[in-house]
């Protein structure tokens, strides 16, 4: 038996055990330390996860696409059923079968099967309700007991990433922890220090968390909001009044965890009889063709790949011939701030409240370790730094610091 650290994300997944004395990451998918956290559901066959799920949707085999699963934790959808198939699954199985095939992964991969596990958590799965949030981490307790875990711990995924970092840190320091990730951007200051590492209640060296429910899925809705959508209609007129065409189908469309609402014969009448009244009927027959060929997450990914060329390279296409020949949308780093600056500012505000729960001037932090994808957008990352000037910026492992130190804490704590 043996225990580990489970970092289940809304955009990856990483697990880890302690070998020879050391934290290591388990390949879960070929070479891969994270995978996707994305099922795919052919029909006749076993689920498929991770890479493989997203090119089996994306080569065309029927079936059915789920992504961004974390994000129904502490929302009314998790144990609403979702038609797979023939058959209707709750979101929470659907959940339980992720993270199963996940932990099967792993135990092949190491030959030692897996009892104990210390599962990353954001500071808030839900944004002022902790209600909520509670409700929300009993859910996952009760997935991963149910997939075979007997003992299920959790720790705040900035402090694991504190963690993590303070493998290398050499003299005592304050550091403030920004993991920005697929659904929520937590933080944490934390004092670390190389004779502190050894210690089992780190307590006292806790000295701020914060989070908010806002992260990369939630950028690349906005920029499917503001640049993809009005392509398919969203924001033109009706024939009637001063009628908009209805928003909520578009809303769905650009939402990773709504997209499958869309996919039934109900919704597609609708549309149309918004068609047959709408001033530019064409825009609304894009909207049709994507809904009826259920082709949502096939222009969510492209969103997301846009936002990640944008990022490195000051530009992203997103090329949708497959809608109609021709039709694309551009974006820039400048439109892309336009977009979703609003985003990064309210992400930054958390680090002024983390000051203030610390009683600590912003001068006061030594280090800004930052860690999650969404630390790679630019006006992200210079919203982040410009509230601590006198930090040094340090870069962890943008999608493993998390899952390295939990894996740190699922040994301590084992011991």
């Amino acid at each position: 038996m043996a225990a580990c650290g489970l970092d289940f994300g809304t955009s990856n997944t990483t697990l880890g055990l302690v070998t020879g004395q050391r934290p290591q990451l388990v390949p879960l998918e070929d070479r891969h330390l994270t995978i996707p956290s994305a099922i795919f559901f052919p029909p006749g066959r076993d689920a498929v996860i991770g890479r493989a799920a997203m090119a089996e949707y994306v080569e065309g085999t029927p079936g059915r696409l789920m992504r961004s699963l974390k994000s129904v934790l502490g929302s009314a959808l998790l144990d609403e059923t979702t038609p797979v198939g023939r058959e209707r699954i709750r979101f929470r199985d659907v959940i339980a079968r992720y993270l199963a095939a996940v932990k099967a992964r792993a135990e092949a991969e190491t030959g030692r099967s897996l009892d104990t596990v210390v599962h990353g958590r954001p500071v808030h799965f839900v944004d002022g309700d902790p209600e909520g949030d509670a409700r929300a981490e009993d859910a996952l307790r009760d997935i991963a007991e149910g997939i075979g875990f007997r003992h299920v711990s959790f720790q705040f995924e900035p402090i694991a990433a504190a963690l993590d970092y303070e493998q290398q840190v050499r003299a005592e320091e304050i550091a403030l922890i920004a993991d920005i990730g697929g659904g929520t951007s937590d933080f944490s200051i934390v004092r670390l220090a190389p004779e502190r590492h050894a210690k089992a209640e780190r307590g006292d060296d806790i000295l701020a968390n914060d989070g908010v429910r806002i992260g990369g899925t939630d950028f690349d809705r906005r920029l499917s909001l503001g640049t993809v959508m009005p392509l398919l209609g969203l924001g033109s007129a009706m024939n009637r009044g001063d009628l908009d065409v209805p928003t909520g189908y578009f809303h769905d469309l650009a939402t990773w965890s709504s997209i499958n609402r869309l996919y039934n014969g109900k919704t597609l009448r609708e549309i149309e009889e918004v068609r047959r009244d709408a001033r530019r009927p064409d825009l609304l027959a894009r909207l049709t063709t994507v809904v009826e060929a259920e082709r949502g997450h096939a222009l969510a990914m492209a969103v997301e790949g846009a936002k990640i060329a944008t990022s490195e390279e000051g530009r992203g296409r997103i090329d949708l011939d497959w809608v109609e020949a021709g039709l694309h949308a551009e974006i820039d780093r400048p439109g892309l701030k336009a977009q979703t600056g609003e985003l990064a500012r309210r992400i930054a505000e958390r680090i002024d409240r983390c000051l203030t729960q610390a009683s600590l001037s912003a001068d006061r932090i030594d280090a800004l370790f930052l860690t999650g994808g969404s630390t790679g957008l630019p006006h992200v990352r210079a919203a982040l730094t410009a509230c601590l000037p006198r930090a040094r910026v340090v870069d962890g492992d943008t999608f493993g610091s998390v899952g390295t130190g939990l894996t740190i804490e699922a040994a301590r704590r084992a011991a």
